[in-house]
């Protein structure tokens, strides 16, 4: 694997805020400074210039499908050519550049409380950990029962996550018991209401966007305010390969106009949407990206976008999608690389997360794994946390365990600092015959930064007996357990707010479900 020290780029100046007095300082304070963070993946300078060129002759000669026609004559206005069949666009590597130079580097996703405010790229080089999305399952810490995800269960996780240091933003899940054309809006409304962290937006058909913005906000304290201190984030996709669909597109238009960033969504699947090779997917991923940039820039310049390639590779056995093979660890790898290092984007992947569908010793190899194989490709935002079955069910009690690794990644791809004091050099090259370093000041110093696990175990045997060999496992569903009997029952927005929130997704259900019946809603 190629390792290169990353390049300074110029970033913006954050609003960020001392941490909580129990938050660590490594888990979002951003102001500390330390060597940069090394990258390490498969791509050197020669296989990424050549990715990169496949990438602008991909988009320049062949082009990407656009359905929505407001957009698809914004595209022709700028500079984008009539593909060679109705509906495909042809975009000139001068426009694709174009975008890229004029797009934002850097991007605040705000918390409702100064102290969970995000920078991204973080200032200290590390990463953003975020929680996991869509899933529709849930496996209840209570008594390990799974179940249908349901609103109940996002509290659950809102109490869980809010808690979590590692955690910068919580996700907001697919959820049964309500109307499924406005789960969305429900989810979103529930866990708006119930945590101060950023909460990223995931609209699941047009109509639903103007609701979910209008919900963000009623929790911001109004339009204006959502603007400067943007409480959410949106996701657009790109339907692999090469096409995009008419709602993602309005999800561009909508986060330009409240100021909103966009996490530019690829989900190419090996062997399926995309040739089942590593590098063949990087390059679908890096296509469609840059597609939706251009778009972003055209429809709603100034908007930070954030590449977000999520990779998946079928088991041909099966047909079954995979997140945590080999070759999708090495496609995230690959493709973090291509869009961070290559394209100088802001960039976002899947650091956590397995296909099997238990908290289970696979489970852990597989998101150790990589966690820590798409941290050192150089990714700002790692997803997942808590995931199981290739993103389709959501453990609290997996997310404990997330967050332990995450702090033990977020500290491995710290660079030590190498100097005389660090090697303690006075006192190594003096030491005496026999002599030991436990009472060394050095020591006594350095002791204080060691990373000390929460829910991970180091006793010995007896103890360990003593316990009745209760572990990690165990610790972290003792902690998830505890985070959800402290949660506050009114949540965290007023009740003048959760009563707007409630309106406002009434009358969505109204609207939305009516239409969808066949009937006339008044709106």
């Amino acid at each position: 694997m190629a390792e290169t020290t990353p390049k300074k780029s110029p970033r913006r100046r954050g609003r960020g805020a001392p941490p909580e007095s129990n938050k660590p300082a490594d888990a979002f304070t951003q102001d500390s400074v330390f060597a940069p963070r090394p990258y390490m993946g498969f791509l050197n300078q020669t296989s990424m210039d050549f990715l990169k060129q496949r990438v602008f002759a991909l988009l320049e000669d062949y082009g990407v499908m656009v359905v929505h026609p407001k957009a698809h004559a914004a595209f022709l206005k700028a500079g984008a050519l009539e593909g060679a069949e109705n509906g495909r666009i042809r975009l000139p590597r001068e426009l694709v550049e174009e975008a890229l130079a004029t797009t934002p580097k850097s991007a605040l996703l705000a918390g409702k409380k100064p102290q969970f405010d995000l920078q991204v790229p973080r200032r200290d080089g590390g990463f953003i950990m975020r929680t996991g999305t869509g899933a529709h399952g849930y496996v209840d810490p209570r008594d390990t029962v799974y179940r249908n995800l349901d609103l109940e269960a996002v509290n659950d996780m809102a109490a869980v996550a809010s808690n979590l240091d590692q955690i910068g933003f919580i996700a907001h899940p697919f959820v049964a018991g309500v109307p499924e054309v406005t789960a969305d809006i429900h989810s979103f409304g529930r866990m708006m209401s119930r945590t101060s962290k950023h909460v990223w937006m995931q609209p699941y058909q047009w109509e639903n966007i103007d609701y979910l913005m209008g919900i963000a906000a009623i929790a911001a304290g109004g339009e204006a305010n959502l603007r400067a201190r943007p409480n959410t984030s949106v996701i657009t996709c790109s339907f692999t390969p090469l096409e995009f669909k008419h709602m993602d597109t309005e999800v561009i238009i909508q986060a330009g106009k409240y100021g909103i960033p966009i996490h530019a969504c690829s989900l190419p699947s090996g062997g399926g949407t995309a040739p089942l090779s590593v590098p063949a997917m990087a390059l679908m991923a890096a296509a469609e990206i840059l597609g939706m940039m251009t778009m972003a820039h055209i429809l709603s310049p100034g908007t930070p976008v954030i590449a977000t390639p999520l990779m998946f590779n079928l088991d041909m056995r099966t047909g079954s999608a995979l997140q945590s093979s080999v070759e999708s660890m090495q496609a995230a790898n690959m493709a973090i690389q291509l869009m961070k290092q290559g394209f100088g984007m802001m960039a976002h992947t899947y650091g956590s997360g397995s296909d099997t569908p238990d908290v289970d010793h696979q489970s852990m190899a597989e998101r150790a794994m990589l966690m820590q194989n798409v941290a050192l490709s150089g990714a700002d935002i790692l997803g997942g946390v808590g995931q199981l079955e290739c993103a389709t069910v959501f453990s609290p009690v997996q997310a404990v365990l997330d967050n332990e690794i995450a702090a033990m990644v977020r500290r491995f791809i710290r660079t030590p600092q190498i100097d005389e004091a660090a090697l303690n050099w006075n006192e190594v090259s003096s030491i005496r015959v026999g002599g030991h370093f436990l009472d060394s000041d050095h020591t006594v110093k350095e002791c204080r930064d060691q990373l000390i696990p929460k829910v991970f175990h180091r006793d010995g045997r007896d103890d360990y007996e003593a316990r009745e060999r209760r572990g990690a496992l165990e610790s972290a569903r003792d902690q998830a357990l505890q985070f959800i009997r402290d949660a506050p029952q009114q949540g965290v927005l007023t009740g003048e707010q959760n009563a707007e929130i409630a309106k406002l997704t009434k009358r969505a259900d109204k609207h939305i479900v009516g239409a969808y019946s066949g009937k006339v809603a008044v709106i």
